[in-house]
């Protein structure tokens, strides 16, 4: 029982590193399931950690500041969706710029918030399911922002794959060609797809503001967006992998700050790199298997839509 003890802490350390990838990777999926590239994940995370944060701050309300932060990751997600969408820009190079650009206005507008602290989400104890011996304290004592990421796997699933609108917002990213001609609305589908993306990496940064590290520093997303962006990849676009991936992820983070504190004579920038080395190889071994990225990826990803053809 003492291995079990000393095993939790470290699982709850896992799942607080995973709930912002996981939160940022499903809107991603949902977007790229519309056929839509939002290169710009990093950028929509940290504006919404800043505005989650700034909100919190200033009224005390850290339901309002998530709703806020939820709302900030949307509003660039809209400019996205305007400049690609409308005005046909290229997807890949406005989402590049997206993420400078949030990165950019995080720094200078949150300078006013460096070295103030918050007091973490409180968690939500859940009578006699807490009490669980192992599993209570993991799964039934968590924030609101987990247990949302909890739900948030399985709307999406059901979202995907057991409504009428799931099914156009799949048939839009497999062919807008084809949906186009038989009346389905491909531009409104992939700008609310687009639109819940940013509002879900605006949660995703939210939780590191308010819960993982309850405070606000610039680049606090130090490439998280980036690493979801690769979890869709790596999950096949199928939100249930992407739940096991995201939690892999987290681990390998978790992994390299008890190494770090067990003393193992590696130095810390090596183990720093672990989360984007791991990344890096997931890519390089998955794109190997190019029959496997086409049957799953989205044929349309990326191309832009004319309507007028």
């Amino acid at each position: 029982m003492n291995g079990l003890d000393q095993l939790t802490p470290i699982i709850l350390t896992v799942i607080t590193a995973s709930t912002p990838l996981l939160f940022a990777a499903l809107g991603e999926l949902v977007t790229e399931k519309s056929g839509v590239l939002n290169l710009g994940v990093e950028g929509m995370m940290v504006i919404g950690a800043l505005a989650a944060f700034a909100v919190t701050t200033q009224t005390g309300s850290a339901v309002l500041g998530m709703a806020v932060g939820a709302l900030a990751g949307a509003g660039l997600a809209l400019i996205f969706a305007f400049l690609t969408l409308t005005m046909l820009a290229n997807q890949v190079a406005t989402g590049l710029a997206l993420t400078i650009f949030g990165v950019g206005l995080s720094a200078l507008a949150g300078t006013g918030f460096v070295g103030i602290a918050l007091t973490p989400l409180q968690k939500l104890d859940i009578p006699v399911l807490s009490s669980i011996p192992v599993l209570g304290p993991l799964l039934f004592n968590q924030d609101v922002l987990v247990y949302l990421s909890f739900a948030m796997v399985f709307a999406v699933y059901w979202f995907l794959n057991a409504t009428r609108a799931g099914l156009i917002l799949r048939a839009v990213g497999v062919s807008h060609a084809s949906a186009h001609a038989i009346g389905l609305p491909v531009k409104l589908t992939r700008y609310l797809a687009t639109l819940f993306g940013g509002l879900m990496a605006g949660l995703g940064g939210a939780y590191l503001s308010l819960s993982y590290t309850p405070m606000w520093a610039e680049n606090m997303t130090a490439g998280r967006g980036w690493i979801a962006l690769a979890l869709v990849v790596f999950s096949t676009w199928r939100p249930g992998r992407l739940l096991a991936g995201a939690y892999l992820f987290g681990f390998i983070t978790v992994l390299q700050l008890h190494a770090q504190g067990a003393g193992f004579a590696v130095p810390s920038q090596v183990m720093s790199m672990l989360p984007y080395l791991a990344t890096i190889l997931v890519l390089v071994l998955i794109s190997r298997d190019k029959i496997k990225i086409m049957q799953n990826a989205p044929a349309s990803l990326g191309k832009p839509f004319h309507s007028a053809k």
